[in-house]
């Protein structure tokens, strides 16, 4: 099937290019009758209509929005598959498997030489958890997990202190922020090659609730923010730390398990998910200062996007109905 020819402006379009997929443009709708455009750098001999600029790679336009997240698996067969990610996990549904246990975190309570950098990737705000010192110390196995898994990298999805930023929902209902620390199979060099695996990729996902006091243990990638402010800024954190103190502090024996995907294109079903139960407490303040970075590129001018505001396709909805609760206070989807 050829690929969907699709919008820049488009919320598939824009996610494509900030991943560096290439995607087939339409630039008909843009003034430019008969062209189109295949590649992921900003078109700049292309001219957006009167009073539009370019953001990121894709012009701020009124379009269609035909091309969002459930017409991906048009784009890519993947993101039509029935363990697509995020879900929404229904309390009321939940059945307890008491045969997963607990998670076994290794070097999450060690700061590892090195840096780590902080990078606005034009749809979150990533950390790189992957350097030769750290990334093979910093593993996660046990509590049902089909192996032993290094961290390579984290991120976080946010919206405003109304609740509206996580991916994952509990009960029909978005959390202000929610943190994915990201750990691939042992048993694979690559992420590529990993994401050709059901159990290439385990995720620990995160929610977060709004206290009136800051969590200092926050401080370090709070003040990096500040300087990644637009899509392609990097920094370097001024140090490491533990990765245990970014967790709930009331414990880590509560979790959701799901086999799901990638939440974008491609989609790739190669994800075991581990939503934990507890949430993790931030200030008011920090909230606002995570809204701060933007999507756009741009020193001047237009001022971007706020980041990662998140949202459910109809399809993934409905895997709720297949969440089942595992262990005291644990769950897999089937």
């Amino acid at each position: 099937m050829d690929e969907a020819v699709i919008s820049p402006c488009s919320s598939i379009g824009w996610k494509l290019s900030q991943a560096g997929e290439q995607y087939p443009w339409d630039a008909r709708e843009h003034g430019q009758v008969g062209r189109n455009w295949l590649g992921t750098q900003t078109p700049m001999a292309l001219c957006p209509p009167r009073g539009q600029q370019w953001l990121g790679g894709c012009p701020c336009c009124p379009c269609s929005s035909s091309a969002g997240p459930s017409h991906w698996k048009e784009l890519k067969a993947t993101c039509g598959g029935d363990k697509q990610s995020p879900v929404n996990i229904d309390r009321r549904r939940l059945q307890r498997d008491g045969g997963l246990g607990d998670i076994l975190f290794e070097g999450y309570d060690q700061a590892p030489p090195g840096k780590w950098r902080l990078t606005n990737n034009g749809h979150t705000v990533m950390l790189n958890l992957a350097s030769e010192s750290a990334s093979e110390h910093i593993t996660i196995s046990g509590g049902g997990l089909p192996g032993r898994y290094r961290a390579i990298q984290l991120h976080f999805h946010w919206g405003s202190l109304a609740g509206n930023g996580s991916e994952h929902t509990l009960d029909g209902r978005q959390l202000p922020m929610e943190m994915h620390i990201v750990h691939m199979n042992v048993k694979y060099q690559t992420l590529a090659e990993a994401k050709g695996h059901p159990s290439g990729l385990a995720v620990l996902g995160f929610f977060f609730q709004v206290s009136e006091t800051p969590n200092t243990n926050y401080n370090t990638i709070v003040a990096g923010l500040r300087n990644v402010s637009r899509a392609g800024d990097s920094v370097d954190l001024a140090s490491t730390f533990r990765l245990s103190t970014l967790l709930p502090r009331a414990g880590l024996s509560g979790y959701y398990r799901y086999q799901g995907s990638l939440t974008t294109p491609d989609c790739s079903e190669a994800v075991v998910w581990t939503v934990f139960e507890e949430p993790v407490d931030i200030g008011r303040e920090q909230v606002l200062a995570c809204t701060a970075p933007r999507s756009s590129t741009q020193k001047a001018g237009s001022p971007g996007r706020p980041l990662s505001l998140s949202f459910l396709t109809p399809e993934q909805e409905h895997r709720e109905s297949h969440l089942c609760n595992n262990a005291p206070g644990n769950l897999v989807i089937n």
